[in-house]
C-alpha cells in the first residue's frame, strides 16, 4: 500500500488542495472588486485562474518527465514554497495595490481578462505544475501508475473540499482575507516541508517487472494519447458547464447565502474525491478502460438531465417535494450560519445537492481513475502524460466556463443550455457505438440522451417549480447575469431575485422612502444614481423632483428589466409602472453599481443604494467603509448619499465614511454628506407635501414621507469599536461575525 500511494506525499498533497481552494475563493472575490461581480466577469477570472493551472499542468509534464524521483519531489517542495510565498503577497498585489491604485485598467472587459490573466499567472501556473512533479516522484512502476495517481488526486480533492468549506466558515469570518491568504500559504510551507523530510526514505528501485503480475492487462483495443485527450477535454467542457448550471439551480433552490458557495463547493469537491478513490480498485480490475471512461461521461449527462427533469415533473406530493415546496415559497432564506437546523441543514445543503451532482460527481471522479488506468505504460513518463491530459481538460473547463457563462444561458437558459449538454453528450456514445454499435450500453445511453433533450423541462417549468409552484399569473425571466420572477399574491406583485424576494409592486412602502427622502431633502438634486433596480420603487421615487433631469440606475441581474416591461404589457400592470418605464430621465445600466461608480466621470447630487440583505452574496462589497468613502468621493458639493441601515455595524460603517450624517425612523435610513447638513424639518415636510410631489407620489406615499422626515435627526455614534466595522476584505456583516442578521 504505502509503495503505491506514499502517505508522506499524501498529506502535502492534501495540504495544497486546501490552500488553493482558500486562494480560489478570496483571490475571485478580491478580483471581482476590478472588474465586477457579474457574471462575465466571473467567468473570466475562472477561465484566467484555469487557464494558468492548464499551462503548468501541461509545462510541468514536460520537464517533470527529465528528472529523476529525487529531484521531482524536491522541485514540487520548491513550487508549493513560491506558492506560498506569492499568497503571502496576493493581498498587498491584488487588492492594496491593483485595486486600490489601478482599477481604472480594468474597462473595458477584455482588458479586464487580459490583466486577470496576467495577474494569475504566476500562482495558478506554478498549482498546475504540482501534481505532475509530484506524480513523477511517487509512480514506481507503470502498472501502479494509474493507482497512485489516483489516489493522490482523490486526497488533493479532499483537501480542497476542506479548504473550500473552511473557507467562508472559519477563515473570512474570524480573520478575514488577509488572514485567510496567510493560512493557505503556511499549508503550502508544511506541503513542502513534510515532502523535504520524507526525501530522507531510502528509494526502492522501480519494479515494474514484480508490479505488472498485480494489475489486470488493459485491454488493447484503446486509443491513442491525444484522441484520450480530446475525450478528456470534452468531458472537462461538460463538467465546467454543467458545474455552473448547478451553481445556478442551488442558488435558486437554496435561497444562497455567502456561505452557500463553499459549502455546495465542497460537497461537488468530496463527490470527485470519493469517485476518485473508489475508481481506483475498480480500474485495477477492469479489462476495458476506454469503454468504462465513456459510460461513465454519458452516465454523468444523462444523470444531470434527469435529476432537472424529476426536479421539475415529480409530482408535488412526493417527499420530501412538500417541504422543499414550502420553502421554496417562503420570502426568506434558510438563515445558514446562525440557524442550525439539523433538518433544514441536511436538507438543503446535503440532499439536495447530492440529488443533483452527487452521482455525476462521483463519476468524474470514477473517470478520471479509468483514464489514468488506460493510458500509463511508463513510469517515467507518468507526469508528463497527468500533465498533458490535466492540461487538456482544463482547456476543455475553460471553453465551458467562457461558452456557458459568456453565451449559453443569456441565449437558451439554464435549461436549453442543459439541453444541448445532452446533444454534445452523445459524442460519447458514437465512440462506443464505433466498438460495439449495437451493444446494450450503447444503444441505452444514445437513447436516454435523445429522450432527455426531447423532454427536459421548459424555463417556465422549472423556475415555477423552485418558487413553490407558483400558478397564474407569474412571470420568470433568466440570462446569465441571474434569474428573476414576478410573482402575483395579495394584490400585489413580488420581484423574486434568484430565489429571494426583493421588493414588490405596486410602489410604495420603505422603498419609496429610501428613494424619495434624500432626493427631498437635496436642494437641487440635478443628478441621481441608484444602486440596484428591484422592482423599480426606489428609482421611481427618486426620480418625484423636477429638477431631476438624470436617474441612472445600475443593475447587476438583467432580468429584472425585462420582467419589469412584460409586467407593463399585461392586462392590468401596476399604477405607475408605465410612466416609471417611460420616463426618459430614467435609464437603467446593467453593471455592477460599485464597479460603475469606481468608473464613473460624472458626479452626482444624490447616490443611492437600493436596500439589501446582508446575508446576500457580496453585500459585503456595499457595506463596506470602502464602499462608502467611493460614494463620499463621487458627491458633488451638498451631494447626498442615502442607504439603509439592516445592523449597528452598518450605521457605524456608513458614518466612518461620512462626517455628517443624519438619521430617520430610529435609525433605519441613513443620509449622509461630506458637508454639514442642516435639519430643515419643516421646510423638508414642507416640499413632501407639495402639490409636485403629493401628485408625483401619491397622498399616501406623500404623508408616510413627510412622516419618516419628521424623525429625522442628527446621528449619533454606534458602540462599535473602529476594528470591528464592514471592510472590503473583511466583511462582518455578510459573514455574521458577532451578530445575527435581522
Amino acid at each position: 500500500m504505502t509503495r503505491a500511494f506514499p502517505i508522506s506525499s499524501a498529506i502535502a498533497f492534501f495540504l495544497s488542495g486546501v490552500a488553493a481552494l482558500v486562494y480560489q475563493v478570496t483571490w475571485q472575490r478580491i478580483l471581482a472588486l476590478h472588474s465586477g461581480v457579474g457574471i462575465y466577469s466571473i467567468a473570466v477570472i475562472v477561465a484566467a485562474f484555469m487557464l494558468g493551472l492548464g499551462a503548468g499542468s501541461h509545462a510541468g509534464g514536460v520537464i517533470s518527465a527529465r528528472v529523476g524521483r529525487a529531484a521531482a519531489l524536491r522541485s514540487f517542495a520548491m513550487i508549493e514554497l513560491g506558492i506560498a510565498a506569492f499568497g503571502a503577497l496576493s493581498i498587498a498585489l491584488y487588492y492594496d495595490w491593483l485595486y486600490l491604485h489601478a482599477a481604472q485598467l480594468y474597462e473595458p472587459l477584455w482588458r479586464a481578462a487580459v490583466l486577470h490573466i496576467l495577474a494569475l499567472a504566476a500562482p495558478t501556473f506554478l498549482m498546475g505544475m504540482s501534481l505532475p512533479f509530484l506524480v513523477r516522484a511517487t509512480v514506481r512502476s507503470a502498472p501502479l501508475a494509474g493507482e497512485t495517481i489516483g489516489r493522490l488526486y482523490a486526497v488533493n480533492l479532499l483537501g480542497a473540499a476542506v479548504g473550500a468549506a473552511l473557507t467562508p466558515w472559519v477563515l473570512i469570518r474570524l480573520s478575514g482575507m488577509r488572514g485567510a491568504t496567510l493560512f493557505a500559504a503556511g499549508a503550502n510551507v508544511i506541503a513542502a516541508l513534510i515532502v523535504l523530510a520524507a526525501r530522507a526514505t531510502p528509494e526502492a528501485p522501480d519494479d515494474d517487472g514484480l508490479a505488472a503480475a498485480e494489475a489486470a492487462p488493459a485491454s488493447v483495443d484503446s486509443l491513442p494519447l491525444f484522441a484520450w485527450a480530446l475525450l478528456y477535454a470534452l468531458g472537462g467542457f461538460c463538467a465546467l458547464s454543467l458545474e455552473m448550471l448547478w451553481f445556478r439551480l442551488a442558488d435558486v433552490a437554496l435561497k444562497a447565502t455567502s456561505f452557500t458557495f463553499g459549502t455546495v463547493l465542497c460537497v461537488y469537491l468530496v463527490g470527485m474525491a470519493a469517485g476518485t478513490w473508489a475508481g481506483v480498485p475498480m480500474a485495477r480490475r477492469t479489462v476495458d478502460p476506454l469503454r468504462a471512461f465513456l459510460r461513465c461521461q454519458a452516465a454523468i449527462l444523462a444523470w444531470a438531465g434527469a435529476a432537472v427533469l424529476l426536479l421539475a415533473r415529480l409530482p408535488s406530493g412526493v417527499p420530501p417535494l412538500p417541504t422543499l415546496l414550502a420553502y421554496w415559497a417562503a420570502p426568506r432564506p434558510f438563515n445558514l450560519g446562525a440557524d442550525w437546523s439539523a433538518g433544514t441543514l441536511l436538507l438543503l445543503y446535503v440532499a439536495v445537492p447530492a440529488f443533483l451532482y452527487g452521482v455525476p460527481t462521483f463519476l468524474m471522479g470514477l473517470s478520471f481513475a479509468m483514464l489514468q488506468r488506460a493510458v500509463h505504460d511508463d513510469a517515467r513518463t507518468s507526469g508528463r502524460k497527468v500533465g498533458f491530459l490535466q492540461a487538456c481538460n482544463i482547456a476543455g473547463c475553460v471553453a465551458g466556463t467562457l461558452v456557458v457563462g459568456l453565451g449559453a444561458l443569456g441565449w437558451w437558459g439554464t435549461t436549453g443550455t442543459l439541453r444541448a449538454l445532452m446533444i454534445a453528450g452523445l459524442v460519447f456514445v458514437a465512440v462506443m457505438a464505433k466498438r460495439r454499435p449495437r451493444a446494450a450500453d450503447t444503444l441505452a445511453f444514445g437513447a436516454g440522451l435523445v429522450a432527455l433533450a426531447a423532454f427536459l423541462p421548459g424555463q417556465d417549468a422549472l423556475w415555477l417549480r423552485l418558487h413553490g409552484d407558483v400558478a397564474g399569473e407569474a412571470m420568470v425571466e433568466e440570462d446569465a447575469t441571474g434569474m428573476a420572477a414576478m410573482v402575483p399574491g395579495g394584490g400585489r406583485w413580488s420581484l423574486w431575485v434568484n430565489g429571494r424576494t426583493n421588493s414588490s409592486l405596486p410602489f410604495g412602502g420603505f422603498h419609496t422612502l429610501l428613494g424619495a427622502a434624500p432626493a427631498v431633502m437635496h436642494d437641487e438634486p440635478r443628478e441621481v444614481a441608484i444602486v440596484g433596480l428591484g422592482s423599480g420603487d426606489t428609482a421611481w421615487a427618486a426620480a418625484c423632483r423636477r429638477e431631476t433631469s438624470r436617474v441612472t440606475v445600475y443593475e447587476i441581474c438583467a432580468p429584472q428589466v425585462a420582467l419589469l416591461h412584460r409586467l407593463s404589457r399585461s392586462s392590468e400592470p401596476p399604477p405607475r409602472l408605465l410612466s416609471f418605464l417611460r420616463d426618459p430621465r430614467i435609464t437603467t445600466i446593467v453593471a455592477d453599481g460599485r464597479n460603475a461608480l469606481a468608473r464613473s466621470d460624472p458626479r452626482f447630487d444624490v447616490i443611492e443604494m437600493d436596500a439589501l440583505f446582508p446575508s446576500s452574496p457580496f453585500s459585503g462589497n456595499l457595506y463596506s467603509v470602502e464602499f462608502f468613502r467611493l460614494c463620499a468621493s463621487r458627491l458633488r458639493p451638498g451631494g447626498l448619499m442615502c442607504a439603509w441601515s439592516p445592523k449597528p455595524r452598518v450605521t457605524a460603517t456608513f458614518m466612518a465614511a461620512f462626517r455628517h450624517v443624519v438619521e430617520m425612523r430610529q435609525g433605519q435610513l441613513l443620509v449622509g454628506s461630506n458637508e454639514p447638513i442642516d435639519l430643515a424639518l419643516v421646510a423638508w415636510q414642507a416640499r413632501a407635501s407639495s402639490p409636485e410631489i403629493v401628485s408625483y407620489l401619491g397622498a399616501n406615499n406623500a404623508r408616510k414621507l413627510a412622516d419618516a422626515l419628521a424623525t429625522a435627526r442628527i446621528a449619533e455614534g454606534v458602540a462599535v469599536a473602529a476594528g470591528d466595522l464592514n471592510h472590503d476584505l473583511f466583511p462582518r456583516d455578510e459573514f455574521k461575525v458577532g451578530s445575527d442578521d435581522p
